[in-house]
């Protein structure tokens, strides 16, 4: 009795944590949604149940001439799109070598990655900034995928590599004595059974550039190229200076492409969160 009790007790109490976080995280979701739905440009005048819906704002980003909105939406599908299938491209080639190969130098690439993710990206801005106006590359999409593309390579070999550890040696030993190469092992091979794993790299390197102001306020410069969090800041500064109601409209755009791309990617997607975790 005194266990079940306290099993009860235990499942009741985790229950009400899960309640108590989601309610954290979707009240300023709905406030967000309200916002976009109200009518005018303030906060002061919003109410979380507006007493007439508009659509007027999302109607205003798309038709008005003065928005500049489906650009920003463009350039920031172009760059997340790059930096997910470059990202992927590269986090899987180099979790593959460390994974599958003995090399001299091996040991110490591998302390360098878990010591590199220590050091968030912005550290090293003005060495980016003073490197991509060297090249040439400041004000432009392919500097700012560059810099996504790099930043998260030491988080994302490490993830991968762990869960490619996890895959028997077996299979590549099978292969290569059917003949195969290293080439063939890695892709029919390795990259079909890593499927999951590369599904979590891709969804969040598909979700950076929607997330992050900072890096392309740094390195974009003109208007024609800002990204949507760049875009929208302008929204509630400069000369948009007070429209809360059409920058909560377009906040909420932003979770289109991002729930596109988790509905095609859902299937890989639990089992990799898991088994990276576990594995690595």
């Amino acid at each position: 009795m005194g266990r079940t009790l306290r099993s009860r007790l235990e499942v009741s109490g985790i229950y009400l944590i899960v309640l108590v976080l989601f309610a954290v995280i979707l009240y300023p979701l709905l406030w967000a949604v309200s916002i976009s739905l109200n009518p005018g440009s303030t906060l002061f005048s919003a109410k979380l149940i507006p007493d007439n819906l508009t659509l007027d704002h999302y109607r205003w980003l798309f038709t008005d001439p003065l928005s500049e909105y489906g650009l920003w939406y463009k350039n920031t599908l172009i760059v997340a799109s790059f930096n997910a299938l470059i990202s992927v491209s590269l986090v899987s080639m180099l979790a593959f070598v460390f994974s599958r190969f003995r090399f001299a130098g091996r040991k110490h690439g591998i302390y360098t990655f878990l010591l590199l993710q220590m050091f968030p990206v912005l550290m090293g801005m003005v060495a980016i900034y003073l490197l991509l106006n060297l090249v040439n590359l400041l004000d432009t999409f392919a500097g700012l995928i560059l810099i996504y593309s790099i930043g998260g390579l030491p988080m994302n070999v490490f993830l991968v590599k762990g869960y490619l550890d996890t895959i028997p040696r077996d299979l590549d030993e099978s292969a290569t004595m059917d003949g195969a190469g290293h080439l063939t092992v890695f892709f029919r091979i390795l990259m079909p059974l890593a499927r999951p794993i590369l599904a979590v790299v891709a969804l969040f390197t598909f979700m950076a550039p929607f997330m992050d102001f900072l890096t392309p306020r740094i390195i974009l410069r003109s208007p024609e190229k800002y990204t949507l969090a760049l875009g929208l800041y302008n929204f509630i500064n400069d000369k948009f200076s007070n429209n809360f109601t059409i920058f909560a409209a377009g906040t909420i755009l932003i979770a289109v492409p991002i729930a596109t791309v988790f509905l095609l990617l859902q299937r890989f997607l639990i089992s990799g969160l898991a088994d990276g975790a576990t594995k690595g």
